[in-house]
């Protein structure tokens, strides 16, 4: 069965020269009962295309060549990159992609995505994320994943910062909602499937984890025009939360719009952002944006 224990992911890297870099958010998932769920929680199948964003040593990696997928990994850290590329390059199913799997803070890396377009050139098939993401990376990756237009993921599996997670999966009125709540799940089914301990990684972080899934929405039940668009208008008026929404718009395009859907939709205007619903923000968007 593949995967890595701790003494065998820290014997390669000693051997490598190479430890973890904090500076990448690298702590590496070493429970390998909680790591068997996650292809599991993916539904991999044998020839789908999966994304692993953040591979390290591959113990992952193994798993999902071991279900017969076709992995692009992409790891940042260049040393474990060569690790990588001595230790499964000659496997007809691994890609590697060396780089950072953003392009800036708003665009994939190119190079990742000719990656994934050359492997469903081979044979059409799902494409998905399963990854353990590192911590700086997992909130503009899975938007951007959520948003991407030329390529449509079928799910998105993570491993994330727990904390990252509730606020992707919060509710109206809560701490934690906002405008990735509000984008994420206009886009997705979103949902927490575990809650990880500290223990299960290498080094411990000081959080907890959780094991989060995304089950994209198709283009007609997402009921916006334009996704991207969609979302710089949640950000926009998320920007000054603590304002109401007529304050909020106020000496902006939106303003009289804003007040006449309000209106329409039975929404008071001195109500602040994080009180409407997906489902109302997707409202408001097409009353201004038709």
């Amino acid at each position: 069965m593949a995967g890595q224990t701790l003494s065998q992911v820290r014997a390669m890297l000693d051997e490598a020269g190479l430890a973890p870099r904090h500076r990448y958010g690298q702590n590496f998932l070493i429970d390998l009962n909680l790591m068997r769920k996650l292809p599991a929680l993916a539904g991999v199948q044998a020839g789908d295309v999966v994304l692993e964003v953040g591979p390290g040593t591959g113990s992952l990696t193994e798993l999902l060549l071991e279900a017969g997928a076709r992995v692009v990994a992409v790891e940042i850290d260049f040393g474990l990159a060569n690790l990588l590329q001595q230790r499964l390059g000659a496997h007809p199913g691994f890609t590697l992609v060396t780089g950072d799997a953003l392009d800036g803070k708003h665009a994939l890396n190119p190079a990742l995505l000719d990656a994934l377009r050359a492997r469903l050139r081979e044979s059409p098939g799902s494409v998905r994320l399963v990854a353990n993401l590192p911590y700086q990376i997992a909130t503009p990756l899975l938007i951007e994943l959520l948003l991407c237009e030329c390529l449509r993921f079928d799910g998105l599996v993570c491993t994330i910062q727990r904390e990252v997670g509730e606020r992707f999966c919060a509710a109206p009125r809560t701490g934690d909602y906002g405008p990735v709540s509000v984008v994420a799940q206009s886009l997705a089914r979103a949902r927490i499937e575990a809650i990880l301990p500290a223990a299960a990684f290498w080094p411990r972080p000081k959080v907890e984890s959780a094991f989060v899934t995304f089950a994209p929405l198709s283009p007609d039940a997402r009921d916006v025009r334009d996704s991207r668009d969609f979302a710089a208008f949640v950000r926009l008026h998320f920007q000054q939360r603590r304002k109401t929404l007529r304050g909020a718009a106020r000496g902006g395009p939106d303003a009289t719009t804003i007040a006449s859907a309000c209106d329409a939709m039975g929404i008071s205007t001195t109500a602040r952002p994080e009180e409407l619903t997906p489902a109302q923000w997707r409202a408001l968007y097409r009353a201004c944006r038709p």
